[in-house]
C-alpha cells in the first residue's frame, strides 16, 4: 500500500497539521515506506508464539481481596468541624 500526495494532504488536514505543498511528496514517500514495512510484518509467522504481557515474565505480588472499612474512622473524623456518634455533624438545611 502506498500513500499518494492527495491522501497525505487529507491526513494532514484531518490531524490539523500544516504541511507545505513542497513537502507533501517527501511525506508521501516516507509514509509509503512505513506502510510497506508494516505489510512485511503481516508475513511473519507467529503461530507458535504465545501472547506476551511483559518481557521479564514477572508476576506481580497480589494482596488478598478482603472487604474492609479501612479502619480510618478516627483519622477522618479529626478533620470534621463536629462529629456525633462516629459521623460528620452538619447543620440542618431542610426544614
Amino acid at each position: 500500500m502506498s500513500m499518494d500526495v492527495k491522501t497525505v494532504a487529507k491526513v494532514a488536514s484531518l490531524a490539523r497539521i500544516r504541511v507545505e505543498s513542497d513537502e507533501l511528496d517527501k511525506y508521501s514517500r516516507e509514509l509509503s515506506g512505513i506502510l510497506k514495512w508494516i505489510e512485511m510484518l503481516d508475513n511473519v509467522n507467529t503461530d507458535s508464539v504465545e501472547p506476551l504481557a511483559n518481557v521479564a515474565n514477572i508476576e506481580l505480588k497480589q494482596r488478598e481481596d478482603v472487604v474492609s472499612d479501612g479502619n480510618y474512622q478516627q483519622a477522618v473524623l479529626k478533620n470534621a468541624p463536629e462529629s456525633l456518634q462516629g459521623y460528620f455533624a452538619v447543620p440542618k438545611v431542610i426544614e
